[in-house]
C-alpha cells in the first residue's frame, strides 16, 4: 500500500512539473513571436511585451483550468470514498 501511494506522489509531481513547463513554454513561444512580429514590422518592444503578456496570461488560465479540475475531482473522489461524506 505504501509503495501505491509513493507512486502516486511521484505521478502528481510530474503533473505538476509538466504544468510549470507549459507555463513557462507560453511565455517563451509567445515572447519570441511578439520578438519576430517586432523585427518584421519595426515596432521594437510594442508586440514583444503583448506576446509575452499573453503568454503569461494564457499559460495561467491553463494552469488554473486543470488546476480547478484536479481539486474537483479530488473532491468528487473523496465523496466516494466515505459515504454521506463523513468518517
Amino acid at each position: 500500500m505504501e509503495e501505491e501511494s509513493r507512486e502516486q506522489a511521484l505521478g502528481k509531481g510530474y503533473k505538476y512539473l509538466a504544468m510549470g513547463l507549459r507555463f513557462a513554454g507560453g511565455i517563451v513561444v509567445f515572447f519570441f513571436a511578439g520578438f519576430l512580429l517586432d523585427r518584421w514590422l519595426g515596432t521594437t518592444p510594442l508586440f514583444l511585451l503583448i506576446g509575452t503578456l499573453a503568454g503569461a496570461g494564457l499559460g495561467f488560465l491553463s494552469v488554473y483550468r486543470e488546476l480547478m479540475a484536479d481539486e474537483k475531482a479530488h473532491k468528487a473522489d473523496k465523496a466516494v470514498r466515505r459515504p454521506g461524506g463523513r468518517r
